[in-house]
């Protein structure tokens, strides 16, 4: 076996495994500081319901646009080397936009969102190849825990948001802080993702039909991989929908407090969270398919108990509901557009670029319906992309005869909390 192909050991794939939860975590965590105060956004800049919904709308397209060169990016940087810069611009991007945001600076604010876009996109896209690589080197489910670190950021995120909005901290001074720490956690834990050469989309570099330009392209005439993608499309316009109006709409619909806002989303995401890390198991024993049918039924019961109940307390249960129905279409997603190692980084490329088109869609068409029925009603609308979405998970089951990576030894992992390990 060649330098180039050789399998990392069982000690190496299991740090890189906890190196991968972390990032994630991070990613959720930058995303929700920012999610979580968006009632003070509002506020500082002084927007209507519909205008909030173009400001989103500008972080959404800066994304989608970068997402489709973020295969040849990973290509020829390495997860490593990727992910760092995009976190980077991910810090420094939001950075920008809660200081300009509470100094009632529209411009600054837009241009901040810009930049905060490009590298979330790459980041995620960045993060989910290396977590494809592990999981396919462990030899069993834990894209869906990977994920569910990123859930835990935000869950995080969120309470630490819940605080600080009660204490009347203001954006302007949150962010920075929190961003600056989240940025060199980031730096430590790169340092243990697989080895450049380990990586299956760099270790067979001479299979050039797969790579570059050209192999960037033949991904998208893929048909299981545009359906795939129209999975991950439902799966993120749920997900999204919650992360960017639910504790605007618990403002809006029951003219309540900032705080219970914040609460609101922290509700959804720790719905989230909880699936993510219980479904490997299921996915094991019902395969994906399966899997993925059931948590569209609870989506949608979720979304109409959140858009019609009338006291706040069952509205809050449909959003425990509806977060732990949209918790596996992504990573779900993630490792089936994944399950051939050899083609991983044009196709997650191409799946996230369809899944991220939810957020260039949904902000500003549910910020103009809510404008009109307001938030929470306008949340319902949801539920069609998730039945559209449910016509169409077979394609996410494994292909037959797709070329895995070669899995590491058995080995028994440690004792203790971790992503890798069995509950």
């Amino acid at each position: 076996m060649s330098p180039a192909t050789a399998t990392p050991d069982g000690r190496t794939v299991r740090r890189a495994s906890y190196a991968v939860f972390a990032v994630f975590a991070l990613s959720g965590f930058n995303f929700a500081s920012w999610a979580s105060r968006l009632p003070a956004v509002q506020s500082g800049l002084g927007l209507r319901k519909d205008q909030m919904g173009l400001l989103l709308f500008v972080g959404a397209i800066a994304s989608v646009i970068a997402l489709p060169l973020s295969g040849l990016v990973v290509e020829r940087l390495g997860t490593r080397v990727t992910v760092w810069w995009m976190a980077v611009l991910n810090v420094g991007g939001l950075t920008v936009a809660g200081i300009s945001a509470w100094t009632g600076q529209l411009v600054p604010t837009v241009l901040g969102l810009v930049v905060y876009g490009i590298g979330t996109a790459v980041w995620d896209a960045a993060m989910n190849l290396e977590g494809a690589a592990v999981e396919q080197r462990l030899g069993r489910t834990v894209m869906p825990r990977y994920h569910a670190g990123f859930s835990l950021g935000t869950v995080v995120a969120a309470g630490l948001s819940a605080i600080l909005a009660g204490a009347d901290v203001p954006i302007g001074v949150h962010l920075p802080v929190v961003l600056a720490l989240s940025l060199v956690a980031v730096a430590f834990s790169v340092r243990t993702f697989l080895p450049r050469e380990a990586e299956p989309h760099h270790a067979h570099a001479e299979e050039h039909h797969h790579r570059g330009a050209k192999g960037a392209l033949a991904a998208w005439t893929e048909a299981r991989t545009l359906l795939i993608g129209l999975v991950v499309l439902a799966a993120a316009l749920t997900e999204g929908a919650a992360n960017d109006w639910v504790s605007l709409a618990v403002v809006d619909g029951w003219d309540t407090s900032e705080a219970l806002g914040a609460l609101g989303l922290g509700i959804f995401v720790t719905a989230m969270t909880a699936m993510r890390w219980v479904s490997t198991r299921m996915l094991d024993r019902f395969g994906r398919v399966a899997v993925l049918r059931a948590c569209a039924v609870l989506s949608v019961a979720g979304l109409a108990v959140f858009g019609l109940a009338g006291p706040l307390w069952l509205a809050l249960a449909g959003v425990l509901v509806w977060g732990a129905g949209a918790a596996v279409g992504f990573p779900v997603g993630m490792s089936a557009a994944s399950d051939e190692p050899l083609r991983a980084a044009p196709r997650v490329a191409v799946v996230s670029t369809i899944g991220y088109s939810a957020f260039l869609a949904g902000p500003p068409l549910l910020g103009l319906l809510a404008e009109q029925v307001g938030y929470r009603h306008a949340l319902l609308v949801i539920a069609v992309p998730v039945v559209l979405g449910l016509l169409v998970v077979r394609a996410a089951a494994p292909p037959a005869g797709a070329r895995p990576a070669e899995p590491v030894a058995a080995e028994p992992p440690p004792d203790g909390p971790g992503p890798t390990l069995e509950p």
